[in-house]
């Protein structure tokens, strides 16, 4: 059973509500209704109350209690904001959290669905355009908004969506076919801490944020997905990816090497110390008296692309990841031939935007055969899913239909 948050806001639309909440329940969904303070102006709470059979919440503070938004958004398996006002719309396309249902969204980790309402010349307003591409470029589905008679009395586009159109939309989004079902994935993320003494370590900035998304994205398209993460403070929430949590270089190696046998696909996403300090003290180092410099020798780390390349057996997809600062394609394609993959992930920290630490990412992919598709600057959740659209070509060519390319 789906667990469907149902944000509505204020618009004469909400009186649809009612009966897209009807609709969800009677499907079997559980449904939490949260609404603006303006829409409780167009429908009462204690109707949708009725209907959803849970309180309606209106603010993140209540007489009774206090409504965790972060708890709220971990819960749930979709939002749908229906109406969604240009109002709303911007506030979610800025980060304003002033509400309980742009706090919520601002803690969601699950896809979120917004069905836009309001007058002609609002919709059309380049304002409303930016906000809706910027939501786009975060990962949230536009349900598109219906031609016809409006409140103002004007004819044309800004209808919101009628509730059979939108649970059709819902259902096409949870039912759409699961290409990879039956296939094993393994995913490396992360960074690693190649240790110098009990307190310090050598590391980089990587987060881990791109190869969680694509472990997402693989367990969505069906996959049993076993992530090999590094040291991260970001986690999945995901049920269906296993996580195995490693610190160095070699203990990523032996998790990996453990899974990759009977892995059909892998992907190695992680940013890997390539080196680690020869000699590692029992004690703190510590500074000494007139001592300006310190000197560390170091000694490579293991290869996991290459050793993991050098097994790869046929029928087995391998795809790494090129961060590059220069001579990009160049480098990328000499490691994509070194290392054996099937196909390589160049992202270079010169677009902004892109490489570490950001939500977004700019991607290009580069094949065996020479060829290469590049993409626009995308929420990491976004490139994600046209990562995993090239690994079911690579795979399984005739279902590349059951991915969304964007």
């Amino acid at each position: 059973m789906k667990k469907i948050i149902l944000g509505i806001s204020g618009s004469i639309a909400a009186y649809k509500s009612a009966y897209l909440t009807r609709l969800l329940v009677k499907k079997g969904a559980e449904v939490q209704v949260m609404m603006t303070e303006s829409a409780t102006g167009f429908i009462t709470p204690l109707t949708l109350s009725t209907l959803s059979k849970h309180p309606v919440l209106t603010d993140v503070r209540s007489e009774d209690a206090w409504n965790n938004h972060v708890e709220l958004g971990l819960w749930a398996d979709a939002i749908v904001i229906a109406p969604a006002t240009a109002n709303t719309l911007a506030k979610l396309a800025n980060g304003i959290c002033d509400n309980i249902l742009s706090a919520v969204y601002l803690s969601a980790r699950c896809p979120v669905f917004v069905a836009p309402a309001m007058d002609l010349d609002m919709w059309k307003h380049p304002a409303t355009r930016a906000n809706l591409e910027r939501l786009i470029a975060h990962g949230v589905h536009v349900i598109p908004v219906g031609h016809g008679e409006l409140a103002s009395g004007l004819v044309g586009d800004g209808r919101m969506a009628e509730p059979e159109e939108i649970m059709q939309y819902l259902e096409a989004f949870f039912d759409r076919s699961k290409p990879l079902l039956g296939k094993k994935a393994l995913i490396t993320a992360g960074p690693t801490f190649e240790a110098l003494d009990p307190v310090r370590y050598i590391g980089n900035h990587s987060t881990g944020k791109m190869g969680i998304a694509l472990a997402e994205a693989l367990a969505e398209a069906g996959a049993e997905v076993t992530l090999v993460l590094g040291p991260t403070h970001l986690q999945t929430a995901h049920p269906a990816v296993q996580v195995i949590h490693t610190q160095s270089a070699q203990d990523m190696y032996q998790a990996s090497a453990g899974f990759f046998p009977n892995a059909d696909i892998t992907i190695l996403a992680a940013a890997v110390a390539d080196y680690r300090p020869m000699d590692v003290s029992s004690e703190k180092i510590k500074k000494k008296e007139g001592q300006t410099t310190l000197h560390l020798e170091l000694t490579k780390t293991i290869d996991i692309a290459a050793t993991l390349g050098a097994q790869k057996r046929p029928g087995q997809l391998l795809i790494g990841f090129a961060l590059e600062t220069n001579d990009e394609e160049s480098n990328a394609r000499t490691k994509l031939e070194k290392k054996n993959f099937d196909f390589i992930v160049l992202n270079s920290l010169r677009d902004a935007g892109a490489g570490f630490g950001h939500d977004t990412n700019k991607i290009a992919i580069l094949r065996r055969d020479g060829t290469k598709s590049t993409f626009q600057l995308k929420a990491k959740t976004a490139v994600a899913e046209d990562i995993v659209a090239e690994i079911i070509r690579a795979a399984n060519p005739e279902a590349v239909s059951g991915v969304r390319e964007k």
